[in-house]
């Protein structure tokens, strides 16, 4: 069954899947479309409400984009935020100016003596987040104005018989504190929509869906060992039991147990069918070498490819494949233009650039999910912590994080030095407080140190944590010393070709968050 559905307009808004995110975290669920879609292809999908998104655009400049006014005579309930909530006043009969009402960051809200729905019973003055420099200085007809700030006199309105409103400010984002509450108001009090989009039903109707897709035939599926494949193949092997063959390539650039952990935890919690393939040599022969980063990825990719190729080979044998499950996610989608059309394969990280005579159809069943929401959806499959708590991982795996040639002695020190360092974070409880920790081995580099009361010449490893929600930007995560202390101290003296450990300070941008 097809959820009530919040179509989110995107006016350029750099918090578009943020506003999708909130929206979904009021158990209602959201999708985001062009600002320009035609209003008959709006009331097309029958959406329970719409937001209009911000964006960097004044409303009044040539060739900005705007809002037809027919979009408010179809009954369906509209928020504007920021630029949205200008572009709806405009659309309405209300005026927009550069009056040099700018206001950037942390700013008062004082909330009106008419509070409307959405601002009632919040405290009469408290911070939101703004970011424009137009106002609105006149609402429309038939709108009571809400709330103001001390640059702007137009800050939220509302006209509750026609289930309209918007506000000036950015609702979605933590810097407003009351933000998430006014976001479940006009949900639930002004688009009266009811909040039933829970990690039980979004597994039912994905379940339904994948079974009406593939009906009898069979599908494969590479499984990678991260959250992504893992989810994605629990749901389809609910769907279809046996008729799913999960297919896992280890090509030797994984860390210490990542493979058991994959044969014995996700099998054991699914009972899928695990095709593993041992392509370790194949890999390090194709590499040897090798130095350039670019080169390294290409080389694994394609690589990955002809393995995956064999081995699907193999399972057709036994029974025609038809399909191909990939843990396509929705930001994915979003960012390769909407979703709309033919599915395009994600490069490496799943599966990529399958030949041509090999013709699958597409399952995708995390397609409309953001990442916070296929780790709950695998918790509740019964994956196990293990899986569904994984940090992100390249798919090019370990062969990124040695800077320098590939080889199986270096291998086995990043190994060592990243168990280490995931170890300790572990034991220190900040798995949930970091995004992710790559350890990188300087293989190129040697440094001086003194062990054992004589010279040594070691590589360094560096750690690298940093924080993040979707890895579009980080900062590096201000870890305890007393962690680094025993993570440094534990490397140095463990792993035999280390002798120093060093931190990465670096934010992204400007660096990003792997090396290579």
């Amino acid at each position: 069954m097809q959820p009530a559905t919040v179509l989110v307009l995107d006016f350029g808004a750099q918090y578009a899947q943020l506003i999708a995110r909130r929206v979904r975290e009021a158990q209602v669920f959201s999708e985001i479309i062009p600002s320009d879609t035609p209003v008959a292809d709006i009331v097309a999908r029958k959406p329970a409400a719409l937001i209009l998104s911000g964006g960097p655009s004044s409303v009044y400049a040539e060739g900005a984009p705007s809002v037809d006014p027919e979009l408010f005579n179809v009954g369906i309930p509209v928020l504007g935020l920021c630029y949205g909530f200008q572009a709806m006043a405009r659309a309405l009969g209300g005026e927009v100016a550069p009056d040099g009402t700018r206001e950037y960051g942390r700013t008062e809200l004082t909330v009106s003596a008419e509070a409307g729905r959405l601002h009632q019973g919040l405290p009469g003055r408290h911070p939101v987040w703004m970011s424009h420099g137009d106002s609105v200085v006149r609402a429309p007809e038939g709108f009571t104005v809400t709330a103001s700030s001390e640059r702007a006199a137009v800050a939220a309105f509302e006209d509750l018989d026609r289930r309209l409103a918007g506000v000036q400010y950015h609702p979605e984002v933590g810097h407003s504190p009351h933000g998430q509450e006014v976001l479940r108001r006009f949900l639930r009090d002004v688009a009266g929509v009811s909040p039933s989009w829970t990690t039980a039903s979004i597994i039912e109707d994905t379940v339904d869906a994948v079974r009406a897709q593939v009906g009898d035939g069979h599908a494969i599926c590479a499984l990678s060992g991260g959250v992504d494949s893992a989810v994605a193949a629990a749901l389809v092997q609910r769907a279809i039991g046996d008729r799913l063959t999960c297919v896992f390539v280890d090509h030797g650039l994984l860390r210490t147990g990542e493979r058991e952990q994959v044969e014995r935890d996700f099998v054991a919690a699914t009972g899928a069918r695990l095709h593993t393939v041992d392509a370790a040599d194949r890999f390090l022969g194709a590499l040897a070498g090798v130095t350039e980063p670019e080169q390294k990825r290409k080389i694994i990719g394609r690589e990955f490819i002809r393995v995956f190729e064999n081995a699907t080979a193999e399972v057709a044998r036994a029974e025609h494949v038809g399909f191909l499950v990939q843990g396509t996610l929705y930001p994915d989608v979003v960012e390769s233009g909407g979703g709309t059309g033919t599915a395009t394969i994600k490069s490496h990280h799943n599966v990529g650039g399958l030949p041509d005579d090999i013709e699958f159809a597409l399952v995708e069943p995390l397609r409309t999910l953001f990442k916070d929401e296929v780790r709950r959806v695998g918790a509740e499959l019964g994956l196990p912590e293990t899986i569904v708590g994984r940090q992100p991982f390249p798919g090019p795996g370990l062969g990124i994080r040695i800077i320098g040639e590939v080889t199986a002695g270096r291998l086995e020190t990043l190994r060592a030095a990243d168990a280490i360092a995931r170890e300790e974070l572990t034991s220190a409880g900040l798995d949930k407080a970091i995004w992710q920790c790559p350890v990188v081995l300087l293989a190129d580099v040697r440094s001086v140190g003194v062990q054992g009361d004589g010279r040594s010449y070691g590589h360094p490893v560096v750690l690298r944590p940093v924080s993040s929600e979707d890895a579009m930007t980080a900062d590096w995560t201000r870890l305890p010393y007393d962690v680094l202390e025993r993570i440094s101290t534990r490397i140095t003296n463990e792993v035999a070709e280390v002798n120093r450990v060093v931190l990465d300070v670096t934010s992204k941008p400007p660096g990003t968050i792997e090396w290579e």
